[in-house]
């Protein structure tokens, strides 16, 4: 999977990379069609906002994290892109099951004629 990643009054470090490659080994194995995520890290006013983009099987998703200190903000943004990506696929596994077939009951009419 590749990771593209850009600052908004933020240096990208090797340090920051090589975190950012620990934090989503687990989410590239879990979902191998995943092709790359677009993490922009940007700080304003004190804060760090972390913007995690991709496209999975056709839809795309993004998640966002804060936080005053830059790797919670990281993990969080991380969590919540793990979470979206579980949802979508459940949702593609859902489409993929037989859907009951609604059967309409029989009319009191039809019932009390069989009766007599």
């Amino acid at each position: 999977m590749k990771i593209n990643t850009s600052g908004h009054h933020v240096d990208i470090t090797d340090s920051i990379k090589e975190h950012l490659e620990e934090k989503f080994a687990k989410v590239s194995t879990h979902f191998p069609s995943l092709i790359s995520l677009d993490i922009i890290i940007s700080k304003e006013h004190g804060e760090f906002n972390v913007e995690i983009r991709t496209n999975y099987e056709g839809t795309s998703l993004a998640a966002k994290g804060n936080d005053p200190v830059m790797y919670p903000a990281i993990a969080s943004a991380a969590k919540k892109l793990d979470t979206v990506l579980k949802h979508r696929k459940g949702q593609l596994k859902a489409d993929l099951h037989e859907k009951p077939e609604l059967i309409e009951p029989e009319s009191t009419d039809e019932v009390e004629e069989e009766i007599n």
